[in-house]
């Protein structure tokens, strides 16, 4: 849902006017019943207030007028609460952070049981899919500044991430648009997010939490949308299955392991160790094989080529960059495109997934002629 109606008090007055509500991009933007805009507030200002049950009550954060909105419609206020993720309506968040304390320490004591038993790998294979997504967010979110560092060189004039600049606008709004179709087709719990960047390996990655790269080398080897879409279809198989959680865990030992049952992951050369590790973690032969059930299935969905995974894999099969998640385990390229060809559906929507024009401003995101 995309608009509805509420109630808007101003702050300035007692009166109350009835007014629109509608969900842009960046916020939400209140009107008049006659087209006139009266306000905007932005997703990431918004805050709930004590209200009945029944009512969705906002104020702005940091606004110097106690102006308020109220929803009684709870589709729109459902639709609010989807695109402000920071919302506490009825102090529910804070009564789950106390009770998720509670929890993370009873799991911190059974996890020092677990690892002299089982070992941290299979401590790392059972905590990863119960980890709350909030917690491997700012896992996530740390590791990618640190990732983004080691990464960006530094050298030339253009910014890192590809779509930045005015030329490059239509790229990324290609990108937007496929990526909206993969996260349709997905249809994971939160939301996926994707930047081509600008480093000449052929190669794709993606981090704890929701973020893939795409390395402008690797989108340089594409011919068509479905190779490039069968990447990011991989990617999403990786993040589906929390494959860099559990590689960084994995990787970085028990002391990472129990400051992240404890919330603290962020101090010291910690987050720094977990995103080498994510760059240079190879992952087992078991793991990509799911990673490309998950793409060529995702893509089957979506009604596009699955085999177009298979094709970019056999054309770039024999590079060996250090932390290729796509291509790892060389030898065995040659049975993992027989194993996609075999999963990818005989028939395709006729439908491309981006026109042609979005294509080749895709290809050019990072502004290269």
């Amino acid at each position: 849902m995309s608009m509805g109606t509420g109630t808007f008090y101003d702050g300035a007055t007692s009166a109350r006017q009835t007014v629109t509500v509608e969900l842009a991009d960046d916020g939400l933007r209140i009107g008049t019943p006659d087209g006139r805009l009266i306000a905007e507030w932005p997703y990431h200002q918004l805050e709930s207030l004590s209200a009945p049950n029944d009512v969705l009550r906002l104020g702005r954060r940091g606004s110097k007028v106690l102006a308020r909105l109220e929803i009684i419609d709870p589709t729109l206020a459902g639709a609010i609460d989807a695109h402000a993720a920071q919302l506490d309506r009825g102090g529910t968040i804070q009564r789950r952070q106390r009770v998720s304390v509670v929890a993370w320490s009873v799991a911190a004591t059974i996890s020092l049981i677990l690892a002299a038993w089982f070992g941290v790998p299979a401590i790392a294979d059972r905590l990863a899919p119960i980890i709350p997504h909030g917690i491997e967010q700012r896992l996530g979110n740390a590791v990618d500044t640190q990732v983004r560092a080691m990464l960006d060189n530094g050298h030339g004039k253009e910014p890192f991430d590809c779509g930045q600049q005015a030329s490059e606008q239509a790229g990324r709004a290609a990108l937007d648009k496929l990526m909206q179709v993969l996260s349709n087709g997905a249809a994971l719990p939160f939301p996926l997010r994707a930047t081509v960047v600008r480093r000449k390996e052929a190669n794709a990655i993606s981090l704890p939490g929701s973020q893939i790269y795409v390395f402008q080398g690797l989108l340089s080897k594409t011919d068509n949308v479905d190779e490039l879409a069968g990447v990011i279809a991989h990617e999403i198989g990786h993040i589906a299955h929390r494959d860099g959680t559990k590689s960084v865990l994995q990787g970085a030992g028990l002391s990472f392991l129990f400051g992240m049952l404890l919330g603290d992951f962020l101090g010291g050369g910690a987050v720094v160790f977990a995103a080498k590790t994510v760059l240079q973690s190879s992952y087992s032969r078991e793991v990509e094989t799911a990673a490309d059930t998950y793409g060529v299935n995702l893509m089957n969905k979506i009604g596009a080529n699955g085999r177009a995974l298979g094709t970019l894999l056999a054309k770039i099969g024999g590079a060996t960059e250090p932390g290729m998640t796509i291509l790892l385990d060389h030898p065995q390229t040659s049975a993992r495109v027989v194993a996609i060809n075999k999963l990818a559906s005989a028939t395709h929507l006729p439908a491309p997934l981006l026109t042609a024009s979005e294509w080749t401003a895709l290809k050019h995101i990072c502004g290269d002629k």
